[in-house]
């Protein structure tokens, strides 16, 4: 022990003991799985992160809480696998490459599918080893030999094996569609993938001219580029305006076409003129219409958003360039007679930011609602059936989006990704869908789409174990999973889509759980984005406060399911925690005498301080296990900071001190004991939390085993549990508490003795301080201690009552009246000036105006603060001068 005690630096410094540690832990073999079969298997599969950049803050949040649980299930004796892995992140990651290659002057088009790919496979490698630079920084316990890639080739077997499937059952199908197009990347987005903002735009209100006789039809519309693909007007069969119009024909301006007037229930004769444009091939609700009337599809644009040869002489212009023109020509021809402001909601591509079009394209499409209906009659089932969100609230959030769902286009015009396995016949147009290509390959030609990266990644609790291989050993042993840790932001997204699936091809739940998380934001609560610079580096905050520290702040700041706000000044109070662990340690380890595992013994005499603190650390251990296996770390974080700074550390490790340096040699060595039994059960539950500061202390103390990360999970040792011995040293705390208040109150420093009066309610109570009078004078000072049940009063005292004891300090000896008068006379002054200026401040009726809300209120807590101080210095004058 005394080579381990040197090894431990005088102070703590993160960056010297999480150097090397994670190595040590992976050449340890400590987070492979042990396919042990008397074990119970826990899995977690991390969601795959895009290898599209670097990982941010709520990456590290959600590792971090998948961590704690595989540690936490570890020691408890599973045969964990957390297994690691990445995403191919189809449209992100092409679109960083492409511009990466536009900055090189070079398009994807230039080098072709093949080198194309080449290269992402290439920036797929570089980001995929900066992503385990940072995991290995988090300290996290992935075991990497099984670490999988949405692209390899057993995930490709798997997307593979699930599209044909699906196929063969009638639920891929493909079609001419409305979908929604992004013109920059030039690919479908499925409904998720389109984030709603409102902009500032415009209703044209048009005239449309009937053909036979005088009259016209008014309609009105956002986009009148789409007008050039008009192929109706449709009006409410019931509307007593229109009806007689209806199977007439109105003349389209500028293009001069005539299209007819038909009658749809999907017209709302209430808003505006009560009729409305019909163009089938750029709007959803007018396919819909279209396809009931057998209308023409004509599309106008190209796939760049730039307008087509059906779009006449506005053809090769931009889609809102030609806008612009359009609204000039109707406006001459007098057929747009009001342009009215209008703030609308529109949809802009996720990932390249540009509005989205409404667009007629075919596409592959999954039929969601059979897939849906199980998912949803899953969750009516019993509870070790089902998947269970936590929080629950946001298991509705999940049924309402399944309820309502929509069928999933799931093709992508991309080149980065899992390329759909249908092939074309080049005569005869014939579709194939197949695991591999057609035996006369030449005769044929590949879908050249990929499919949506949700496409693959639903298949992720599955995919990633062997399947489709029923023999696969992973497979068999480790599915379904026990949690799922992620954010609320993609239930729709991924949650969703990986039940359904789960459902489809294994015929279980993916998860037994699901722990939902918020966003991380800044200290004013808004989201972290680079264009307001509010974001922060986890690295960066490592290097200056450590993993540890980091880690602790994120797990235990906020509750399930809410948003955590970050802050500098809470991560610097966490290394304050972790500060006080080490120096409290440090002081404990030297104390132990090199004190071996098989030396701890608890079967020695012990003080009362002794089984109260092996009391609180059994409640501990209940705590810590109870509120974690409910996924409440803020409150395990509570309970662990309180047992350590306040029990452990503040009085314990106090109280220790007196058979530490006294010459009980039995006592010394009971001691001993209870600071290593202490430590060693403090630091695993403190392990899952913070696994660097734990193992470096924890390998210092004698103990059993290589590492803590294997050690076995605290349990409650009921014999060690004294509620009576609780209660004693209660009551002592709260006579100590109350004698340093005193003493704080009337400005007497503990170093001054002072003659203190123990008045007990009864005979255990006065058993009980006298019992324990060498703690009472230890840390109260007393020059003079006097314990009874009848005892002499002064006529001049300070008091104060805890449970069962009257606390007595004469104040001859303690104070001089006069003169603390005098002090609390002065402070009084500074006082209400500083009452009178704060109040001055907020009269001013220009400062309340102009001032920002946050600095009012900054004021207003100063005059509260300020008030309440002053109120407390009048009372304490008074209650002096009445002595």
């Amino acid at each position: 022990m005394e080579e381990n005690q040197i090894s431990m630096p005088t102070k703590y410094d993160p960056q010297t003991i999480e150097k090397g540690r994670y190595k040590w832990w992976l050449d340890g073999k400590f987070f492979e799985t042990t396919g042990d079969d008397t074990k119970e298997p826990y899995t977690i599969v991390i969601p795959p992160p895009n290898v599209t950049g670097k990982l941010h803050l709520g990456h590290a949040w959600d590792t971090t809480l998948q961590d704690i649980l595989t540690r936490m299930k570890r020691m408890q004796g599973y045969d964990v696998l957390w297994l690691p892995g990445m995403d191919h992140a189809g449209i992100a990651t092409q679109a960083k490459v492409e511009q990466k290659l536009r900055a090189e002057g070079v398009s994807r088009y230039d080098l072709g599918r093949e080198k194309f790919v080449e290269e992402t496979w290439k920036w797929k490698e570089e980001y995929a080893s900066h992503i385990r630079e940072q995991w290995s920084k988090l300290g996290l316990g992935l075991d990497y030999t099984r670490e999988r890639f949405t692209l390899d080739e057993g995930l490709s077997k798997a997307v593979r094996e699930v599209f044909v499937s699906l196929y063969n059952k009638d639920l891929i199908y493909r079609g001419e569609y409305i979908i929604n197009w992004d013109p920059s990347t030039k690919t479908a987005l499925s409904d998720i993938e389109v984030i709603y903002k409102d902009v500032q735009g415009a209703f044209y209100h048009m005239k449309y001219p009937l053909v036979d006789g005088p009259g016209e039809i008014e309609i009105a519309t956002t986009r009148p580029e789409t007008m050039l693909g008009d192929t109706a007007v449709a009006v409410h069969p019931e509307d007593d305006r229109y009806k007689h119009l209806i199977g007439k024909m109105v003349r389209l301006p500028i293009t001069g076409r005539e299209i007819p007037i038909v009658g749809d229930d999907y017209v709302d004769m209430e808003f505006g003129s009560g009729a409305v444009k019909i163009t089938p091939a750029h709007d959803p609700n007018d396919f819909e219409i279209g396809n009931r009337h057998d209308l023409e599809r004509i599309l106008v644009m190209h796939e760049d958003g730039s307008m087509n040869e059906k779009a006449g002489k506005y053809e090769g212009m931009d889609r809102f360039e030609c806008r612009k023109q359009i609204v000039k020509d109707l406006q001459e021809e007098g057929v747009l007679f009001k342009i009215e402001d209008h703030l609308h909601s529109v949809g802009h591509s996720e990932r390249s930011g540009a509005v989205v079009e409404p667009y007629l394209s075919t596409q592959w499409f999954v039929k969601m609602q059979p897939l849906a209906d199980a998912s949803v009659e899953l969750q009516k089932g019993s509870d070790d059936e089902k998947v269970h969100f936590v929080p629950d609230r946001f298991e509705k959030t999940y049924l309402h989006w399944m309820e309502n769902i929509r069928d999933w286009c799931i093709s992508r015009q991309l080149w980065w990704g899992h390329r759909i396995p249908a092939w074309y016949h080049k005569e005869t147009g014939e579709v194939y869908v197949g695991h591999e290509e057609p035996a006369d390959a030449e005769n044929w030609e590949q879908d050249t789409d990929v499919l949506d990266t949700w496409f693959s990644s639903a298949l992720w609790p599955f995919s990633t174990m062997g399947w489709p291989d029923a023999d696969s050993v992973d497979f068999k042993r480790y599915y379904p999973t026990g949690a799922l840790v992620t954010g609320y932001d993609i239930i729709f997204f991924w949650v969703s889509r990986m039940i359904f699936q789960a459902l489809e091809f294994t015929g279980e739940r993916p998860f037994e759980d699901v722990l939902i998380h918020g966003l991380v934001r800044d200290e004013q609560g808004r989201k972290m984005s680079k264009s307001l610079g509010n974001g922060v580096d986890p690295m960066d905050v490592i290097d200056q406060y450590g993993a540890d520290s980091l880690r602790y702040f994120l797990s235990t700041g906020s509750s399930p399911g809410q948003d955590l706000r970050y802050s500098t000044e809470k991560v610097e109070a966490v290394w304050n925690f972790s500060n006080k662990i080490w120096n409290a340690s440090r002081f404990a380890l030297m104390n132990m005498n090199g004190m071996t595992y098989d030396e701890i013994d608890l079967s020695g005499e012990k003080s009362v301080a002794d089984k109260w603190i092996l009391t609180r650390l059994n409640e501990t251990i209940t705590n810590v296990t109870r509120l974690a296996d409910r996924y409440e770390f803020g409150e395990v974080g509570r309970v662990l900071y309180n047992f350590i700074w306040d029990d452990f550390c503040d009085w314990y490790i106090e109280m220790a001190k007196l058979p530490l340096y006294g010459e009980d040699e039995a006592a010394k060595k009971t001691t001993r004991s209870i600071l290593a039994y202490v430590l060693d059960n403090t630091m695993r539950l403190l392990h899952p939390f913070m696994p660097f500061i734990t193992e470096e202390i924890w390998k210092n103390l004698p103990h059993q085993g290589e590492s803590i990360t294997v050690a076995a999970w605290p349990e409650v040792n009921e014999e060690l549990t004294d509620t009576a011995a609780a209660e004693e040293m209660k009551l002592l705390v709260e006579i100590i508490r109350s004698v340093r208040n005193i003493r704080a109150e009337v400005n007497t420093p503990l170093s001054k003795k002072i003659n203190l009066i123990l008045k007990a309610k009864d005979e255990s109570i006065l058993t009980t301080l006298q019992k324990n009078s060498s703690y009472i004078e230890r840390f109260c000072n007393p020059e003079q201690l006097t314990i009874g049940i009848e005892v002499e009063e002064p006529a001049q005292a300070m008091t104060a009552v805890v449970t069962g004891v009257e606390l007595i300090l004469p104040l001859t000896g303690l104070i001089n009246i006069d003169e603390e008068v005098k002090r609390l006379e002065k402070e009084l002054d500074k006082l209400n000036k500083e009452v009178e200026r704060v109040q001055k401040k907020l009269g001013n009726e220009g400062f309340v105006k102009k001032a920002p809300a946050s600095v009012i209120e900054e004021e207003r807590a100063k005059e509260k603060d300020y008030s309440e101080k002053r109120d407390s210095v009048i009372h304490r004058i008074n209650e002096l001068k009445q002595l």
